[in-house]
């Protein structure tokens, strides 16, 4: 190893930001990356984040998230489609990932975390993919495309499903994560997620409370913690919450 290399290596260490190796590769031209365990447990689970946009996998920046998937073993990786609000063509990239990570020896059911609008994306390809869905958890998500994607990111939703607004509007249930959840409430797939009282871009009773009331009125379980006074930013109570820390470790029991 170089002098310079150790140097960083040991000034991340002292800064408290956690090692990780990394591994890239593509699928349809668009990059995807893999934060591997350490020491991955039997089965070699992982934790897919998004929005992984410039295929970075952001959530490897906040060091409780990040030790406690090395220390259970969990890898992190996430696929850059961009700016993507849960189209089927949008989902069946996705799904063209999901087979190359399969390929590689992980789990065929990953863990799926979305924040923001990486709760759109992975809602979306979730409930058209029930079977292969360990767990899902959610950072302030997006949750209903009626919400956020249509008020605020009407231009990106609109050319993600190549539709006009009268069009998905029509179609809306056919798409829209509260309206298809019964094969994950069979699937007995946990949820959780943790949302701010006081979010004005992503509103948690449009969103997370909207979600969650469908979910347990399928039988589904779903945890949700509200922190009082929050928005949407990048905050502790987000970025260090021990509720999704220990649901997180409880999937690979």
């Amino acid at each position: 190893m170089s002098f310079c290399r150790l140097a960083a290596q040991l000034l991340l260490l002292l800064l408290g930001t956690p090692l990780f190796a990394v591994e890239t590769f593509v699928v349809d031209g668009r990059k995807a990356v893999i934060h591997p365990a350490a020491q991955p447990v039997t089965g070699k689970p992982w934790l897919w984040y998004a929005p992984a946009l410039k295929g970075g996998v952001s959530i490897v920046q906040h060091k409780l998230y990040a030790d406690a998937c090395q220390k259970a073993g969990i890898a992190i990786a996430g696929y850059d489609l961009g700016e993507v609000r849960g189209a089927p063509g949008s989902v069946a990239q996705f799904t063209r990932f999901y087979e190359e990570m399969v390929k590689r020896g992980y789990s065929p059911k990953p863990i799926l975390l979305g924040q923001s609008r990486g709760g759109m994306m992975t809602l979306t390809w979730a409930f058209r993919n029930p079977d292969k869905v360990k767990a899902w958890i959610g950072i302030y998500p997006v949750c209903n495309l009626a919400s956020w994607p249509l008020k605020n990111s009407k231009v990106q939703t609109l050319a993600d499903f190549d539709m006009t607004e009268s069009e998905l509007t029509f179609r809306l249930k056919e798409f829209n994560p509260p309206d298809n959840l019964a094969g994950l409430a069979a699937a007995k797939v946990p949820m959780f997620a943790v949302h701010g009282d006081t979010d004005a871009v992503v509103p948690h009773k449009d969103n997370t409370l909207l979600l969650m009331e469908r979910y347990e009125a399928l039988g589904g379980k779903f945890t949700v913690k509200i922190v009082p006074g929050a928005g949407h930013k990048v905050d502790p109570s987000f970025f260090a919450c021990p509720e999704l820390v220990e649901f997180l470790q409880e999937q690979t029991k």
